[in-house]
């Protein structure tokens, strides 16, 4: 199967954003794929969090969903758009949400980010759960292909430093995570982590980011990757705006499974 994540450098305006993700998505479903990954925030990288909060949609209506769904309808494709902010249970957060639709149009599944970003260097903080509403449950999809079917583990951008989530999909073939990792975590963490989660769950590991310098002065780290199940590179975009596209094979997922069957031998 034909994969692709659409690496982005959002920013604060919506239609823009939506404009640039529906040309990637539809350049990704004319050279093939049959999925296709955007990245986390890809409709809004604002100048406050506090317009995320403002920018939330109702789950299942609002203009960002809709034309996630059109673009999947229009470019028959599965499409996991990055993350949409939906309304919370209060006025002051959103829920990051993973939704994922498939090529009819409709929505396949939801993931509300589990893990909220924490981080102080110098001038440099975040500190998500202030404005954004923590998911509690971990998701799977099952996508059909003309290949045949693959069951697809969904992630968030720091869920990826917590392990025991991906134990808890169950043996994918494919996670995917959308992300927006800073530039300094990122050069010193997201390639070991990424492959670390690709080897201990014997899988392909899809990340897609936010690559280049934000108009609200944030510096994203890129590097969208696909790893395959022995840990090992398949394709890589490094910084700035562009599509990756890259094969997957369910015949390498067998094979890293049964020359070293790690997954059999849990005991935990």
């Amino acid at each position: 199967m034909r994969i692709a994540a659409c690496q982005m450098v959002s920013g604060t305006n919506i239609d823009e954003n939506i404009h640039t993700a529906k040309s990637l998505i539809d350049s990704a479903a004319q050279s093939g794929a049959e999925l296709v990954v955007l990245p986390e925030y890809f409709s809004l990288m604002p100048a406050s969090d506090k317009d995320w909060v403002a920018a939330a949609e109702t789950f299942g209506d609002g203009p960002v969903q809709k034309a996630m769904s059109q673009a999947a309808k229009e470019a028959q494709i599965w499409l996991v758009a990055g993350t949409i902010p939906l309304k919370a249970n209060d006025d002051q957060h959103f829920i990051d949400a993973c939704i994922v639709y498939n090529p009819s149009g409709e929505v396949a599944a939801r993931y509300d980010k589990i893990h909220l970003f924490q981080f102080e260097r110098s001038e440099e903080h975040y500190e998500e759960a202030q404005t954004t509403q923590a998911g509690h449950e971990v998701k799977t999809v099952a996508i059909e292909t003309w290949e045949g079917a693959w069951k697809v583990g969904l992630s968030v951008c720091f869920d990826l430093r917590f392990p025991e989530l991906f134990r808890k999909l169950d043996t994918p073939d494919i996670i995917t995570l959308p992300a927006a990792f800073t530039s300094f975590t990122g050069r010193a963490h997201w390639d070991p982590l990424l492959r670390a989660r690709a080897i201990e769950n014997q899988c392909y590991v899809l990340a897609c980011a936010q690559g280049g310098n934000h108009e609200n002065g944030r510096q994203t780290w890129g590097h969208s990757i696909l790893i395959d199940p022995w840990g090992a590179t398949v394709a890589e975009l490094t910084q700035g705006e562009g599509v990756l596209l890259a094969e997957v094979q369910a015949s390498r997922i067998k094979q890293a499974r049964d020359i070293l069957p790690a997954l059999k031998s849990r005991t935990l």
